[in-house]
């Protein structure tokens, strides 16, 4: 239970689907309810695939390159702290590289939105993607990594339900309670990208000095 609160809070402190809910309200405003709750699950399912694609994965790519699992873990502490900063000072959007009129127009002209850019880069972004690396490697057990996959599961499910009832919830917060929440969790954001940082230079520096 531990392992599952750990990485379905850090997991969505750092896909943050509340950032996301402004941009879908304004790439779905024409549409019905039905087509939004459509286009919400197909993102989910997306943001899914990619997730537990890059959990299983990622190992492979790394040892492809040659890249340490320390390395990688320091890299996307860095992605994640800097996702932190862009929530904390309200630059969330243009952190991601989305303009909300450039990502209106774009969308308007592809026949499906609920890959890019909602589920690539908005959700399922090289933080979350890093961060489910070093998940894998750090988590041996059969046991911890099904806990991670539940944990996955269920922050997609959430992710479908805030995007299903993003309209209600820009009426029922607004812009600033919206922008409120996003700051309060980007502090989480950044210290959960700290702690990646430190305990990987910690870790390569143990191995240095022994």
């Amino acid at each position: 239970m531990d392992l599952f609160i750990y990485v379905f809070a850090a997991l969505f402190s750092v896909i943050n689907p509340l950032g996301t809910v402004p941009i879908f309200v304004g790439l779905t405003g024409d549409h019905s309810q039905k087509e939004r709750s459509k286009i919400s699950l197909f993102t989910a399912i997306n943001v899914l695939v990619i997730l537990i694609t890059s959990f299983f994965t990622g190992r492979y790519i790394l040892q492809f390159f040659g890249i340490s699992i320390e390395s990688l873990r320091i890299a996307g502490g860095l992605i994640i702290a800097t996702s932190g900063f862009a929530l904390l000072t309200g630059s969330f959007s243009k952190h991601k590289g989305m303009d909300k009129q450039r990502v209106k127009d774009d969308a308007f002209q592809r026949e499906e939105i609920a890959l890019t850019p909602l589920a690539i880069p908005m959700l399922a972004g090289p933080g979350s993607i890093s961060l489910l690396i070093g998940l894998f490697e750090e988590y041996a057990l059969v046991s911890q990594k099904a806990t991670v996959i539940l944990a996955i599961i269920t922050v997609c499910f959430a992710t479908f339900l805030m995007l299903r009832c993003s309209h209600y919830i820009v009426r029922l917060l607004g812009a600033s309670g919206i922008n409120a929440i996003s700051r309060i969790i980007g502090f989480i954001v950044i210290a959960i990208g700290i702690e990646y940082i430190t305990s990987s230079v910690m870790a390569v520096l143990g191995v240095t000095f022994k």
